[in-house]
């Protein structure tokens, strides 16, 4: 290994702290920003048992972006995988300010729709967490054409979509995971 070499290299399982807020930049670039909470479990010198929660600034870019915002809800478990970013700007009153962030380049749902059904806070919109469940709200099937086990996958109507419709489906070849 060079002398030269580094690694930046961040790796995240947390709840979501609250909705992804989705934005564009002046070129058009889709970033998406959300929070999500990790939780650390010790036994402190004293003999009691303590948690720390650690809260963190996510940021994703172009199609994850988009997926982020469309999947995610606050309360949601995720995996995500990206690297450290430190920008620092001034503000408007001359202020410096300094923000750490994780720039995600690969995000998993870790929870499934029906860990919130039932609960005291219900997803809205309902995002699915597992192929079958993708794969009915996107319109499209599975590769293999087969549901995971004990699902059935519905198939599209034939009825003509309307064009918003069109553009919010989400193709599963573009999928980055």
């Amino acid at each position: 290994m060079s002398s030269r070499a580094s690694l930046n290299k961040v790796l995240l399982i947390g709840n979501l702290t609250r909705d992804p807020e989705l934005r564009y930049t002046p070129s058009g670039a889709a970033v998406c920003t959300f929070g999500i909470a990790t939780n650390r479990y010790y036994v402190a010198s004293d003999g009691q048992k303590k948690e720390e929660t650690e809260f963190i600034k996510i940021v994703s870019w172009n199609k994850l972006a988009e997926l982020c915002s469309q999947l995610l809800a606050k309360g949601r478990k995720v995996y995500v995988e990206g690297r450290l970013q430190t920008r620092s700007w001034e503000t408007p009153d001359g202020q410096n300010r300094q923000t750490t962030e994780v720039v995600i380049d690969d995000m998993r749902i870790l929870d499934s729709k029906r860990d919130f059904e039932g609960g005291e806070e219900e997803l809205s919109g309902g995002a699915p967490a597992d192929e079958a469940e993708f794969a009915e709200a996107t319109g499209k099937e599975e590769a293999s054409g087969k549901a995971p086990k004990g699902k059935e996958v519905k198939k599209e109507s034939a009825a003509p979509k309307k064009k918003e419709e069109e553009e919010d489906k989400v193709d599963l070849d573009d999928l980055p995971f």
